[in-house]
């Protein structure tokens, strides 16, 4: 009877972790890839855990957990290392984003994320959708770190800083600052990942393998 349990547990467990076809942990391909998975904490812009985020695993395309592999090695060889905030996000997540933004006034997490933004613009400036491109799962929030501290690189900006300062093309920074940027950038063009405008730190697969398609299947 023991025995019996524990197969019916065992694979009542691996059927609950199983992933849709064409999606993969991002640790079972590239393992060295650092993580803080902010959403799943009260450390991000809402300042409590989002809708979804059921576990700190990092999830993507397939296609997207490899590319990154590219981008690691790369940096490993550099003594540098990526350290991804978010990836894939379940549509339920940002369900969770817009309504926040629709109430004025939580204002929680203000003076660390958008000190300078009016919430009520959110929407209009574009720093809240009702559809992102993580619930097609290949885009991802990341930056650079070395690989031996963990130690950030300055990138003149927070991740997640709702304001000009995150845009790409802005130029109120250090040399270093614009030195760590252009090194980002660089490396995830190389290895078939497009840019965001508006945030350094947001990439998506170019020919990502699921373009229309937003998920909502939850981070577990």
């Amino acid at each position: 009877m023991r025995l019996l349990k524990f197969f019916i547990c065992f694979f009542s467990l691996n059927l609950f972790a199983q992933l849709p076809k064409g999606f993969s942990y991002v640790k079972d391909i590239t393992p060295s890839i650092q993580q803080e998975l902010r959403y799943c904490s009260h450390n991000n812009f809402i300042g409590i855990p989002i809708d979804g985020y059921e576990t700190n695993v990092l999830i993507t395309s397939t296609l997207t957990a490899k590319a990154l592999g590219k981008v690691q090695n790369e940096l490993l060889e550099k003594g540098l290392s990526l350290k991804i905030y978010d990836a894939y996000r379940p549509q339920k997540a940002v369900n969770h984003f817009v309504k926040w933004a629709k109430i004025i006034n939580d204002t929680l997490m203000k003076r660390q994320y958008y000190p300078e933004v009016n919430k009520r613009y959110l929407f209009k400036l574009g720093y809240i959708s009702s559809k992102s491109g993580h619930s097609r799962g290949s885009s991802v929030d990341l930056t650079i770190v070395d690989s031996h501290t963990g130690k950030e690189l300055d990138m003149g900006s927070p991740y997640d800083f709702f304001g000009v300062s995150s845009h790409i093309t802005y130029q109120t920074l250090t040399e270093k600052q614009k030195n760590n940027r252009a090194l980002l950038q660089k490396v995830m063009k190389k290895h078939g990942f497009r840019p965001y405008k508006n945030e350094w730190w947001h990439f998506t697969l170019r020919n990502e393998p699921f373009p229309k398609t937003y998920f909502n299947f939850p981070i577990k």
